[in-house]
């Protein structure tokens, strides 16, 4: 062999292992400074998703979902099984991390909303570290800074399902990128694993991400493929990676099937999914305010389109992910705001190759799309504040509910399920969350007669009855109002109409014999 080709030879075992390693490290930073400035980057995500939210700190009507969990991880602490006791359609393990939250000091509020934000933080950070698969470091950050942005946008609260299962989502494909680059079958068949326990995981906190998982997992079928690896071990490593990803929620199911209560876990979990109806020409109207909200990252994306960095293959994967996460937001037709912050993660990644710092347009467009962020995250900040209302007006409005409770519950059949928790009312119904009975949407999707159970509450006579005195912003349910303000010209006097935001309530008591 010529002294040329044994050169030749020896450097070939370094190219290609600088071919495979993920470009994960940032250049001019030795190995003594890398640890104190990953620390110090960390921290500023942090400090900055922590200021953008910071308005909103303590108030415990920013999204009427979150209220929810709070409401039913409470009643959880006391004894109740969801489902069972208070029903709902989200999965367990969503309101299992509400319940954790209870065990820090405190009322829950600020300890969900603290840990929604961090969660929000450290997303950013593994989409940037997704992003700079694709892009130099400086424009993987700026990706990072675009996910904690545009976020409130798209008016998630701060503790919406999405902020909590978006972590485990991105990390799942930082895991199935790893395991497309495995050098052999272990690392293969262990980063897949990661990645679809990841998808089990996620998928307790809500069923959505199945769409997203099912990526995942032909992606990494298809990587298996690749080597020509027998038939019957390309099988077995699927049935390992579904079964991971499955294994969470069969057990739920499992444990409540050995309680008796499998019929009640499937209804709510799944045949109530299929049942709820769409909202006509609203959910259309939603639609397009959100395509129009996310025209900067198709700019992005197109601009992104002309520059070529990184590697191929992850970018093949990404746009995979980003499609099918784009397709799932579409398929459910309801279209609400927080729905697409899911399909923001790959967005942001995907974006971060047109977030160049490099030359003068590129600066200028990365003013435009990140002020454009900053501006629309603060204007829906604070009209949600304006809309959905203050600390003090809900104070105000559960102090006039619980002067009047004589023993007895509230039944807040329009406006605000914290009304229950701040007010020490006791629940009226298995249907806590006021939508379930008052609206169009809902009313073949439960496991009960809506006309019925609302008849039922009202023949129980709760001490105060909640009702909006605006008109209603979904489809209403004509019937269980028609039943509701039939016993209230009867049994009930108007006592108070309070303000939130920009709704009016009236309150209703039991008339004094």
């Amino acid at each position: 062999m010529s002294d040329h080709r044994r050169s030749a030879t020896a450097v070939l075992p370094t190219l290609a292992a600088q071919h495979l390693a993920p470009s994960l490290t940032m250049p001019a930073i030795g190995r003594a400074g890398a640890r104190p400035a990953r620390l110090g980057w960390a921290l500023l995500v942090l400090a900055l998703t922590l200021a953008v939210h910071a308005v909103q700190l303590g108030n415990p009507v920013l999204h009427v979902d979150e209220e929810f969990y709070l409401l039913v991880a409470q009643h959880m602490r006391d004894g109740a099984v969801p489902f069972v006791d208070i029903w709902d359609r989200k999965p367990p393990g969503l309101f299992l991390l509400y319940r954790l939250f209870l065990l820090l000091p405190g009322d829950g509020v600020l300890a969900y909303q603290l840990a929604g934000i961090a969660s929000c933080a450290a997303t950013a950070l593994v989409i940037e570290r997704l992003a700079g698969e694709i892009a130099p470091p400086a424009n993987a950050r700026l990706a990072a800074v675009a996910y904690v942005l545009f976020m409130p946008v798209f008016c998630f609260g701060i503790g919406q399902a999405p902020v909590f299962y978006n972590l485990p989502m991105a990390l799942a494909a930082l895991f199935t990128l790893r395991a497309w680059r495995a050098e052999n079958r272990a690392m293969l068949l262990a980063d897949g694993a990661r990645a679809m326990a990841l998808v089990g995981l996620a998928a307790q906190i809500k069923y959505t991400v199945v769409f997203e998982g099912a990526a995942f997992g032909l992606a990494l079928v298809a990587r298996a493929a690749t080597p020509r690896l027998p038939i019957a071990c390309i099988v077995l490593y699927a049935t390992l990676w579904c079964g991971l990803a499955l294994l969470p929620t069969l057990a739920v199911l499992g444990a409540y099937a050995a309680a008796g209560q499998g019929e009640v876990f499937v209804q709510s979990n799944l045949l109530s999914i299929l049942a709820r109806r769409a909202d006509g020409m609203a959910s259309w109207s939603r639609l397009g305010s959100e395509m129009l909200a996310l025209t900067p990252f198709w700019i992005a994306l197109a601009l992104g389109a002309q520059q070529r960095f990184g590697r191929t293959d992850a970018l093949r994967l990404l746009r995979w992910w980003g499609a099918v996460s784009f397709l799932a937001f579409l398929a459910f037709g309801s279209w609400y705001d927080h729905y697409v912050t899911p399909v923001l993660v790959p967005l942001c990644v995907l974006a971060a190759p047109s977030l160049s710092l490099e030359s003068i347009v590129g600066r200028r467009w990365c003013a435009a799309m990140l002020g454009f962020g900053l501006v629309a995250c603060m204007v829906v900040l604070l009209d949600n504040i304006r809309r959905h209302g203050t600390r003090e007006q809900a104070e105000t409005i559960a102090t006039a509910i619980e002067e009047e409770l004589r023993g007895g519950c509230a039944f807040v059949f329009d406006g605000e399920p914290a009304f229950y928790r701040m007010s020490g009312s006791c629940l009226p119904s298995r249907y806590a969350f006021p939508n379930h009975l008052n609206t169009w949407t809902e009313a073949q999707a439960l496991d009960v007669d809506p006309n019925r159970e609302v008849a039922r509450i009202m023949i129980a006579q709760p001490d105060v009855v909640v009702t909006a005195e605006w008109w209603p912003f979904y489809l209403p349910n004509w019937e269980t109002r028609a039943i509701v303000a039939d016993f209230l010209r009867r049994d009930y006097e108007h006592y108070a109409s309070v303000k939130m935001g920009t709704h009016q309530y009236g309150l209703w008591r039991r008339r004094r014999t």
